[in-house]
């Protein structure tokens, strides 16, 4: 049955991998194997995968860069399908960028500066990539994808192809009716303003800086582990409770950023999910602030 399955699914989808470790693909560092790991080449792939998926009631996951992301020590049982390395296009007009949904944002911010286009600057350093950001609206330093977004082509859990404007996107602080209705995002266009080209580098490379002061990128994490409380900011929260460079085995709270846990080397998803409860329950006995993850779990712990 194993190997009738991995031969279909490498007739209709591209390369394909079984028991690949999702270490490999996580910008944690940690995760045990997925049953099988799915590369699609072409949208069309993608949209054939997934519809045989659900044709046979697999369970599947859409993976951009693995940022935001902690895969359990047992794995994934089922298909992991991975968008950013083929599915990565951007096409131009005007001050109308078309992205499909693997292209890293880094990579989009730099096509904007390179045409004089502003808006994106804030997304230069976040380690995802368009699909995830769209899903999560995710932002950083003043900026959201909402604020730039025209509209997104989403496949429906039916297997229909929607093109969903901004407006009716239900952008809220990290979610999008995209996650809300459990819709696959496949490309989507984005409007900017012309710029002048060196103001535009000069704001990315400030922004640049403070990430690299403040944040703790010598080290693998999935990013912010916990969602900002309304009117608090759960870095200051964990720090203030004393929490600073708490560790269990070798996941620990950055010593340089109380938001983010990190993997010292050898963490394992156990360890980053038992950190993160005794870390919740701390700051909530404390400040009686109930930290909410940011970071998705998925998988067998």
């Amino acid at each position: 049955m194993k190997q009738e399955l991995f031969t279909e699914l490498c007739e209709i989808a591209g390369t394909v991998l079984q028991d690949e470790p999702m270490s490999r693909h996580t910008t944690f560092r940690i995760g045990g194997p997925a049953d099988y790991f799915v590369v699609p080449d072409t949208l069309e792939a993608l949209m054939n995968t997934v519809r045989f998926c659900r044709e046979k009631q697999l369970p599947y996951y859409i993976l951009g860069n693995g940022s935001n992301l902690l895969v359990g020590d047992g794995g994934f049982r089922g298909i992991m399908i991975q968008v950013y390395r083929n599915l990565n296009g951007i096409s131009a007009d005007g001050c109308e960028l078309t992205v499909q949904a693997g292209a890293m944002l880094s990579v989009i911010a730099k096509k904007a500066l390179g045409l004089g286009l502003t808006g994106l600057e804030f997304a230069a350093g976040i380690p995802g990539t368009l699909g995830g950001a769209v899903v999560m609206n995710a932002g950083a330093y003043g900026g959201e994808m909402k604020d730039v977004l025209v509209e997104t082509t989403v496949l429906t859990p039916e297997g229909e192809l929607l093109v969903i404007p901004a407006e009716q996107m239900e952008f809220g602080y990290r979610t999008s009716v995209v996650e809300k209705k459990h819709y696959i995002v496949l490309k989507a266009k984005l409007r900017l303003q012309p710029g002048d080209e060196e103001t535009i580098r000069a704001r990315m490379e400030e922004l640049k800086v403070k990430r690299i002061t403040k944040q703790p990128l010598d080290l693998p994490s999935a990013g912010s582990t916990f969602k900002r409380p309304e009117g608090q900011f759960a870095g200051k929260l964990i720090m203030d409770a004393g929490l600073r460079g708490f560790s269990v085995g070798d996941a620990q709270i950055s010593e340089k950023h109380c938001g983010f846990v990190v993997n010292k080397g050898g963490a394992t998803a156990s360890q980053v999910r038992e950190l993160m409860r005794q870390v919740s329950e701390c700051v909530e006995a404390k400040f009686g602030v109930k930290l909410e993850p940011e970071v998705k779990m998925l998988g067998e712990f």
